[in-house]
């Protein structure tokens, strides 16, 4: 637990650092941060910071930047004051335009998720309820040749989805009905939010096999397309904007992955109605996201549960992330 003035700091460092993406010394937070105390003590107070692996110094001479546990610690702080905070007027200026400009339910959430994007400068996404709320009864892989695989789900609703998968290599009968019987052990009776949440460290290391993994991506694919709602995401340019990832060898990874809707799942478990969720950095289980930060929280409830997710830089402007995803929430809740 930090004391208040190292809290202090270690905040006053991380503005700092997210609003110019360099390396912070002492001489800016005592000339730009009015911190009340003397140069010699900000010195002191980054030195331990660094020691107690908040913060690291990437050159010898250079400024320090803030660790993941520095962003978690700041993070921790703002989600206790969080239920105090009167809420943004721009933002909630913003969630009342958007009820009103939008003209259906699918474009309210195409809006929500543009003005998330533009208000964040980051990846936004916006799950409809419907995405999430279908109970499956029954999944079958049917081979129809060594590289095609049909995918049949029978929904508690009374919906029957189907969709065809291709493959580059053979998949062995073997292979198919052992993945037929663990998918329908660990899905049968869940919608998406339960799944999200019972998912333990074994089924996960199950699930996650290459093949298992594909499979998993098209069982939520063919949910999706067969009840005509999909995941809403804009602002995949302003993530490539930021100065982490102009350069296509790091930014590329982390596309890929975010395309896959089992990497999805997984950013989204532990979302619960009435708080936010913030995963940072190397609390992403998916090594590409170990440089990426997520911010979600769950909209609605029952039947008419959704999420709301931003997914950016570990170098994000938290406070205004947080604020703009409980604008999300007020803009896709209210009447």
């Amino acid at each position: 637990m930090l004391s208040d003035r190292r809290q202090r700091v270690l905040a006053a460092l991380i503005e700092e650092y997210v609003s110019h993406a360099l390396p912070v010394g002492s001489r800016t937070l005592v000339e730009r941060y009015g911190l009340g105390v003397s140069p010699a003590t900000v010195r002191n107070e980054l030195s331990v910071l660094e020691d107690e692996g908040y913060i690291t110094q990437p050159h010898t001479s250079a400024g320090r930047i803030p660790t993941d546990s520095g962003y978690r610690s700041f993070v921790d702080d703002l989600l206790e004051k969080e239920a105090d905070q009167e809420p943004d007027e721009e933002l909630g200026r913003a969630a009342e335009e958007l009820r009103r400009s939008a003209s259906e339910l699918d474009d309210l959430f195409q809006k929500t998720t543009a003005a998330l994007s533009r208000f964040t400068d980051t990846l936004s996404i916006v799950i409809p309820p419907s995405s999430i709320s279908l109970h499956i009864r029954q999944i079958s892989f049917i081979s129809m040749t060594p590289y095609r695989v049909l995918i049949v789900i029978v929904t508690e609703q009374g919906q029957v989805f189907n969709r065809q998968v291709d493959f580059g290599e053979e998949i062995s009968a073997e292979d198919l009905a052992s993945l037929q019987n663990l998918f329908n052990r660990v899905l049968v009776g869940k919608d998406f939010a339960q799944i999200r949440d019972s998912l333990d460290e074994e089924t996960v290391n199950a699930l996650y096999g290459p093949l298992a993994r594909t499979m998993l991506g098209e069982t939520f694919a063919c949910l999706q397309a067969g009840e005509g709602a999909h995941a809403h995401r804009i602002g995949l340019s302003a993530l490539m904007q930021q100065p982490e990832f102009s350069n296509s060898s790091t930014v590329v990874p982390v596309l890929e992955v975010l395309e896959d809707e089992t990497v999805l799942l997984e950013l989204l478990q532990g979302v619960s109605g009435g708080s936010t969720l913030v995963r940072i950095g190397h609390e992403n289980n998916a090594s590409q996201l170990t440089g990426v930060s997520v911010v979600a929280r769950q909209y609605g409830r029952g039947e008419g549960e959704g999420m709301i997710a931003v997914i950016g830089p570990t170098r994000m402007n938290y406070a205004r992330v947080i604020s703009a995803v409980r604008m999300a929430q007020r803009a896709l809740e209210e009447d």
